[in-house]
């Protein structure tokens, strides 16, 4: 595993369906974090259904199926 230094929190659950626009991340130390879509471009410019294919990287990092670029939770907290 691929610990981020500083970083003991990780990525439980991710929703696009709940608020319009807007991606919910649920983290493991309980905490949820709505980020507007328009905050990743990359994402935003995804189909819908392109975004339900989401996955978890080692606890701290998410990607989609169709992409190439890995975020990770330090970018989610960074755009709270």
């Amino acid at each position: 595993m691929c610990k981020m230094k500083d970083v003991n929190v990780g990525i439980k659950d991710m929703d696009f369906k709940t608020y319009r626009g807007k991606m919910v991340v649920h983290l493991t130390d309980g905490r949820t974090v709505i980020v507007p879509v328009s905050f990743f471009p990359d994402i935003k410019q995804m189909p819908v259904k392109e975004r339900e294919k989401w996955m978890v990287l080692d606890d701290q990092y998410f990607t989609f199926e169709n992409m190439t670029r890995v975020y990770s939770v330090l970018d989610l907290l960074k755009a709270a």
